[in-house]
């Protein structure tokens, strides 16, 4: 937030009430006056879409501190990418990116209608390389998607935060406190737009 005054400024401060003139008196008296109706003045409230961009840019760097496992020894059995996606988020405690989610899901939604639909997915691709591709989408969201993209997504999508994971991993106390803030934004954000 910008202040009002600029702090470089010299301002006379008396301690007593003794003056040395009333010029003195009359010119400090109108600069508290003129101080005080800028300080007065509500401050510039930032519009939806700042917020947003804000929270975005909170969340990408978040997501940009938690590390990529690199040890990757299970085969984990699924029948669906959404499938797939929860155990590894349980396995590894970590949060998949908001974009990795989505995409996940529309994998999902791809297999409908499909000659296989019914078909277990680990019998169809090996679950080795299924979790890599998902480790390898997942290192693109979480190091080069910009905020503002993000941003744009969050505000075109009427309920972003379905997509967004609650599973904290072991970071920073600094990394772990402004992603519960942008988490608790976002929980009042949906129930203030109901």
């Amino acid at each position: 937030m910008k202040r009002p005054i600029p702090w470089n400024d010299q301002v006379d401060v008396i301690l007593s009430d003794e003056s040395g003139s009333d010029a003195d008196d009359d010119e400090s008296a109108s600069q508290q006056t003129s101080n005080e109706a800028t300080m007065d003045e509500p401050a510039k409230e930032k519009s939806p879409e700042e917020v947003v961009i804000k929270r975005a840019e909170m969340y990408q760097d978040y997501m940009k501190q938690v590390p990529i496992p690199t040890h990757r020894g299970s085969v984990i059995p699924f029948t669906s990418w959404t499938g797939l996606a929860m155990s590894v988020k349980q396995l590894y405690g970590q949060p998949l990116h908001y974009l990795t989610n989505i995409l996940i899901n529309q994998w999902d939604k791809m297999r409908i209608g499909s000659e296989d639909e019914d078909t277990q997915l680990d019998t169809i691709i090996h679950p080795c390389k299924a979790e890599a591709s998902i480790w390898l989408i997942e290192e693109v969201h979480r190091r080069t998607t910009s905020h503002h993209h993000l941003a744009k997504l969050w505000l075109s999508d009427p309920m972003p935060h379905a997509f967004i994971d609650p599973i904290f991993p072991n970071l920073s106390k600094k990394s772990l406190v402004d992603f519960l803030v942008f988490i608790l934004f976002a929980m009042l954000s949906v129930v203030f737009s109901v």
